[in-house]
Formats: structure tokens, sequence, C-alpha cells
């Protein structure tokens, strides 16, 4: 696994983040003139990958600098995620990543994976569902004390000190992705070991730090937060580099590339390649998660019930 994050960081730099440095130095022009120096792959503007000279590559990553904070975000980006349904067979290994990296559990996982079938007659597939950080979201119209907010890289995030549980964004969401702590948070160990140290001055908004990694707090909302804490360095959120079936992509829509990082795609081709939608498109919300219809699947939807099976057989003795 920590391999495959490592692979993951470098090709989320190396190949996601350096698409626009193509057109500075000619496209494919590039690739006609190498002779046996060092190169690396990466997207042209038309999504195919080519040979760059080493010497001809830049870093140009806008992910560090003096203009970010927590609270208003990466200047010039614009995260999106990109799931392809096709690929997903149930694994949950998305979902335990993110619970243990979030320290999260049970029915307050941020992450959740349905069974979707409109009627017994069409074919069933499996829809990991999460936060769809909107660039319209109802969810902060409706928060009274600015808990719920949007940052520019179109992240959407909650302030669980400054939350009150009145629980408006939850109605609001169309998506249902939100989840209450009802009780103090049952992780063990986890909470005790943890250092808690975290300054916050309610009176200045900038002064809202990245939460991710510290215990739920009884009577606040929690949600996906795409990982901010992991883009801060540069990796892939938890779910994509966990993923053993490259289901979800993550990357700059400005930049117009998406990788989960053993594959690169260039967002704008993928998309109407594979005819990706967004979710109740009809609301305005404008969500930043795509999905990919589940056709060629690679595998068939009976192999991952082994896994859903036991899920609901968990839930079911939790209820008893």
């Amino acid at each position: 696994m920590k391999n495959k994050e490592e692979n993951s960081r470098r090709k989320f730099i190396n190949k996601g983040l350096k698409l626009g440095l193509l057109t500075a130095i000619g496209g494919t022009a590039v690739a006609k003139s190498l002779v046996e120096e060092e190169t690396v792959d990466l997207l042209d503007t038309n999504g195919n990958v080519i040979k760059v000279p080493v010497s001809k590559v830049e870093e140009h990553s806008t992910l560090k600098g003096d203009h970010y904070t927590p609270r208003e975000g990466f200047p010039n980006r614009k995260f999106v995620m990109v799931i392809d349904l096709a690929r997903c067979k149930n694994a949950k290994q998305c979902q335990s990543a993110c619970n243990k990296n979030h320290f999260i559990s049970g029915d307050n996982a941020w992450l959740k994976i349905y069974k979707m079938q409109d009627s017994p007659e069409t074919s069933p597939y499996w829809m990991p569902s999460l936060c769809q950080h909107c660039d319209q979201p109802a969810c902060v119209k409706v928060c009274p004390v600015d808990a719920t907010f949007k940052r520019r890289d179109g992240i959407v995030l909650i302030d669980n000190e400054r939350c009150i549980g009145c629980r408006f964004c939850m109605a609001a969401c169309p998506y249902s992705v939100r989840v209450f702590n009802w009780n103090e948070p049952d992780q063990g160990e986890i909470t005790m070991s943890m250092e808690m140290d975290m300054e916050h001055d309610m009176s200045s908004p900038d002064s809202y730090i990245d939460y991710a990694g510290a215990p739920s707090i009884k009577g606040t909302v929690d949600k996906c937060d795409f990982c901010p804490h992991m883009i801060a360095e540069e990796k892939l959120p938890h779910c994509v580099s966990a993923c053993p079936n490259g289901v979800y992509f993550f990357g700059d829509l400005y930049e117009d590339t998406v990788t989960n990082g053993d594959e690169t795609f260039q967002l704008s081709k993928l998309l109407k390649d594979k005819s990706g939608y967004r979710l109740m498109e009809d609301l305005g919300t404008a969500p930043s998660v795509y999905y990919l219809p589940p056709v060629d699947r690679q595998d068939e939807f009976e192999k991952g019930l082994e896994n859903y099976t036991e899920f609901e057989s968990v839930k079911k003795d939790k209820k008893a």
C-alpha cells in the first residue's frame, strides 16, 4: 500500500499537474525531436500520451505558496473527481481507507457503496456515493453560522468547531451524503492517543484549520472532504489511492486532467468518450463529481455480492 501511495503521488504530480506545460513547449512536436535524452510520459492537449525530454519539463505546482490558507483553499485550482461505475465491484477498500484515515466508522462512513437497479428487468451495478462538492452548494446557503463553506478550489468543507448541529445542511443536501454525530466518537485508542493541540479562533474565518485526522465531535455534521490534507502534500485522496480497481480519478478541471495514480486521462475527452454525467443536473447544484456509466464492466456484478452481503449482515446485527 505504501508503494502504491508513493506511486500515486509521483504520477499525480508528474502527469496530472503538468498538462499545461505541453502547450508552452510545443505539444506533439517535442516527441519528434527526442534523441537519447531521458524522457517522461505526459499528455498533450489532445489527450495523447507523448514522451517529453526531462530538460523541457519544469515544476509549476500551485499547491504550495504563501497564498494558501486551509479555509480559502488553493488558488487557480478546481478539483474534480470521476467515478467509473464499470470498474466498481464493491471491494469497499475505498471506504475502509476513508474510515481509517478520518477516524470514522459504521453508519457514519462518509463514502457508501449502494446496489443500484432501476427495475427487476434492468442490470444492477455498484455505485459509490460521497459529497458532490457542488459549485452551487445548497448546504452552504442554509448554514446559519458559516460552519459549512466552499473554498475557492471548489472543495466544500465543514468547520466542526462552528457547527451547532442544526442539521439545516443535511435537509438542504439533495444527495443525502451528510451524517450526524449523535454520540461521542467510538474510536477507542485512536481518540485517546491523538494529540489534540488544535487552536481555533472563532473570531477569524482564516483561522480554520484542517481537522482531517481528528475525532468527530458529538452534535455536529460530517461528510467527505476530498482529503485536503492529502492534496496539500500533493497526494491523491485516500479513496483514490486505496481502490484496487482504479474506480476513482481525481484532478484539476482547469488542467483538464484526472488520474487514479496508474492511469491519466484528459478530463474533457474522458467524459465525452465515456458519456460522463453528473447527478441531478436539473437542480443547478453543479457537482464536482462525475460518473461514467456501468457499461463494459470489468467484473460481473455478482462478484461483489460477498462484500455486500457481509456488510448488510453486520448492519442487521447492530440493529438487532
